[in-house]
């Protein structure tokens, strides 16, 4: 029997320091022989976000221990490892730097094939660790970073269907948790406060809802619970502001959801339809709720990664490599890294107000 390949997957892409090592079993599935991801959550905590050179500073502290941590839970003897992958970007540049550079040592010490891995393109193949999942799909990609849909065509094929022309919706999860008096991070904590809430209580406007294809717009809604968190003036209004933020989110995925749909069956026709959403994001609980309810109106398939990999992580990263690896795709060892590292690298720059729909 021939040996299945295992690859050890590294990232440092903003406030997790994360190292993993998979392998493809008999089956040809990958299987996570380790995932370890160290959190910076109480370095940042005081200043309400990531500082960057704090997160590399910690990066570097920890990589060392996490990447022997993650060796010795294998049981994979470093030697045996057939390719280092390791996210180049997009993210802050001097958190890339350290994963992109302890990558390259071990790829350079053992030998062993380098492969740099688009962070984006982890969590879009994410679902793959616990699903098996046929090109192509339409992608939903949620995180405090990005919020896109994508047709995957194929591994790096990827074409832009819409996406937000101003803020993520992560990043409107954290910012309305802090509006709330959340420490950061706050934005997971906004579907547990409104689970107490009345979603009725607010009426938040949903930009560009009927309007723009399936791109994204949440930086009015920002605005909006910034205006009303100035006259709240007990915790139950919290909790509904909470809820009414949460109950709009929801609504505007799915909306656009609903329209990315039918731009994917204009290109795919009526073949299998696989809507998988990833990224942080997915892992909230009540979008994953209303999201499977559309597909199951659409007879759409729906995929989420389980919600302990919905977040930055190596297995994932570990992932697209061994993906790479089996089409012989490595690169060199002087790749840069990629702070703003597009997907679908022949899609315009969008994003602003005052854009013509």
């Amino acid at each position: 029997m021939s040996k299945k390949p295992v690859i050890l997957g590294i990232e440092t892409s903003c406030d997790e320091t994360a190292v993993a090592l998979i392998r493809e079993n008999n089956e040809g599935e990958p299987e996570i022989l380790s995932n370890i991801v160290s959190s910076q959550v109480d370095i940042h905590k005081e200043f309400g976000g990531v500082v960057p050179e704090l997160a590399a500073r910690a990066h570097i502290e920890k990589i060392d221990l996490i990447a022997k941590k993650a060796i010795d839970e294998s049981g994979i003897n470093l030697n045996d490892v057939d390719a280092v992958a390791t996210t180049a970007g997009p993210g802050l540049i001097v958190c890339l730097s350290v994963g992109l550079n302890f990558g390259k040592a071990i790829a350079a010490s053992l030998k062993k094939p380098f492969i740099a891995v688009n962070h984006l393109e982890g969590h879009a193949l994410s679902p793959k660790l616990n699903s098996k999942i046929n090109y192509p799909y339409l992608l939903l990609l949620i995180s405090g970073g990005h919020s896109q849909f994508l047709y995957v065509e194929g591994l790096g094929k990827y074409k832009r269907l819409g996406t937000t022309i101003d803020d993520a919706v992560g990043e409107a999860f954290d910012k309305t948790a802090k509006l709330l008096g959340i420490e950061f991070p706050g934005g997971p904590q906004i579907e547990v406060l409104a689970e107490k809430g009345d979603p009725t209580k607010f009426d938040l406007p949903k930009p560009i809802i009927n309007k723009g294809g399936c791109n994204l717009s949440f930086a009015g809604l920002k605005t909006a619970v910034l205006r009303i968190t100035k006259n709240i003036k007990n915790e139950k209004d919290k909790y509904d502001l909470a809820a009414s933020f949460q109950k709009t989110i929801e609504e505007i995925l799915y909306k656009k959801s609903k329209v990315a749909f039918e731009e994917f069956k204009n290109i795919n026709g009526d073949k299998e339809k696989t809507f998988v959403v990833a990224g942080g994001v997915a892992a909230n609980k009540k979008i994953r709720e209303t999201l499977t309810k559309l597909c199951n109106e659409e007879n759409f398939k729906a995929i989420f990664p389980p919600i302990n990999l919905c977040g930055d992580n190596a297995a994932m990263i570990a992932l697209a490599g061994l993906e790479k690896f089996k089409q012989n795709q490595f690169d060199d060892l002087d790749f840069p890294a990629k702070p703003r590292w597009q997907l679908d690298e022949n899609a315009a720059f969008l994003k602003g107000a005052g854009l013509k729909f």
